[in-house]
């Protein structure tokens, strides 16, 4: 951005997000825990869309966790070919998700699944963690690594809350059976796309903005508003006809100055 200030050169920036999933009480939990593991340990959790924190209604929530980490159960990180997903990226980003591990446990959290033994040198297997209080590391910062934070609640009001309560607004998903419901919801949240009863599918439409808000960064790609992203409006006027009252002019006449002085009294006069 300080590069591109020197010469007023325009950009668009993508940050990075904390997307949320939002299970209602009458989601499809089969469905829902598929779609939120994958978007778990998608490029071992390297992806500005990854699942990183999971808020499920109160009634459904200990089933949705079962399903979850029985989905997550059969990921498995590694150099194989038939390995689930593969290394972390960079060695720097290995000791940010361990960290983030860290300080939820020191807080109070509980490790459903995996914990700080999941974090090897370049692989890291699954981690699900519950009771993670909303200030810490792995709630409000990226965490970028296969690992989701999923917590109870009390109904669509708080699940948006606290979907809306970090600084990033990338992506999120809403899951929902009632589609008329999960796309009120889906618009309640502070972020760029969401998705409806999937994970992500808005990356997989070309014709559909992409960006975020907050700290995920401004500007779009794809679609028209990607393309206008990259181009600039140029505004033409053409006089049609002779204007009633011609104040473009370094002497306006009397009558035209008085009539205009009287309109702009009856439109801004209290």
């Amino acid at each position: 951005m300080a590069v591109c200030a020197e010469t007023l050169t325009p950009m668009i920036a993508e940050c990075g997000g904390k997307d949320a999933v939002i299970v209602a009480e009458d989601a499809d939990l089969d469905k829902a825990a598929e779609a939120t593991a994958f978007g778990t340990v998608l490029n071992a959790g390297q992806a500005c869309v990854g699942v990183e924190r999971i808020y499920v209604a109160a009634p459904v929530y200990q089933q949705f966790v079962d399903k979850l980490t029985a989905a997550l159960s059969r990921a498995r990180p590694g150099p194989e070919d038939t390995a689930t997903y593969g290394p972390m990226t960079l060695p720097r980003q290995v000791d940010i998700v361990r960290r983030h591990i860290l300080d939820a446990l020191d807080h109070g959290a509980t490790a459903v699944m995996g914990g700080l033994d999941s974090v090897r040198d370049r692989y890291i297997e699954p981690v699900v963690l519950k009771d993670v209080p909303d200030t810490s590391a792995a709630v409000q910062e990226e965490t970028f690594g296969p690992t989701a934070v999923v917590e109870p609640v009390r109904d669509l009001d708080d699940a948006v809350e606290r979907a809306n309560s970090t600084h990033y607004g990338l992506g999120a998903s809403v899951f929902s059976r009632n589609k008329k419901k999960g796309l009120q919801t889906a618009r309640r949240i502070r972020s760029g796309a969401v998705s409806v009863n999937s994970v992500g599918s808005f990356g997989t439409v070309p014709n559909l903005p992409f960006g975020g808000v907050g700290e995920s960064g401004f500007g779009r790609i794809h679609g028209a508003d990607g393309l206008r992203e990259f181009s600039r409006p140029h505004s033409v006027t053409v006089e049609r006809f002779r204007p009633p009252l011609n104040l473009l002019s370094v002497e306006p006449s009397e009558r035209d100055m008085k009539i205009a002085k009287r309109m702009f009294r009856m439109r801004h006069a209290r």
